[in-house]
């Protein structure tokens, strides 16, 4: 009966590790797969523009005032709903923002089922600063 605990627990284990694992990988796929879409859309819109070579000895910042709405969560679903390229390839970049975030999310909560108070208090002061870091960078 200990080697069946054992083996179910190993098991369970082994469970979490391959879901954080695909949680990675989908969410690295999924981030490149929309901003490729943003980068297809850039292309249809402004392909057929001229190339200019930019001047790099001195720095612009171009047009930010045309991508200020893309700095907000609003701005970047709104951008992704309407299919602006800036918008689809902003929420690309959250996504993968987001991706190692739910990782240290599920290493928490298999912590928490392994009852590794240690390792669960440490999780969770590290996904609290990050939190509160993205919601300060928000503002």
């Amino acid at each position: 009966m200990n080697n069946n605990t054992t083996s179910t627990a190993e098991r369970q284990k082994y469970d979490m590790q391959q879901l954080v694992g695909n949680t990675l990988r989908i969410g690295v796929s999924l981030a490149c797969l929309v901003a490729f879409v943003g980068g297809i859309i850039y292309l249809v819109n402004h392909g057929s523009e001229p190339f200019d070579l930019a001047d790099y000895q001195n720095f612009s910042y171009g047009n930010a005032a045309a991508h200020a709405d893309y700095t907000t969560l609003r701005g970047i679903f709104s951008g992704l709903a309407s299919f602006s390229a800036v918008g689809w390839i902003q929420t690309g970049v959250l996504i993968l923002i987001l991706t190692p975030i739910m990782r240290v999310l599920l290493s928490l909560i298999d912590f928490l089922k392994d009852r590794d108070w240690l390792y669960a208090i440490i999780t969770a002061i590290v996904l609290a600063v990050i939190i509160s870091n993205s919601i300060e960078g928000f503002k």
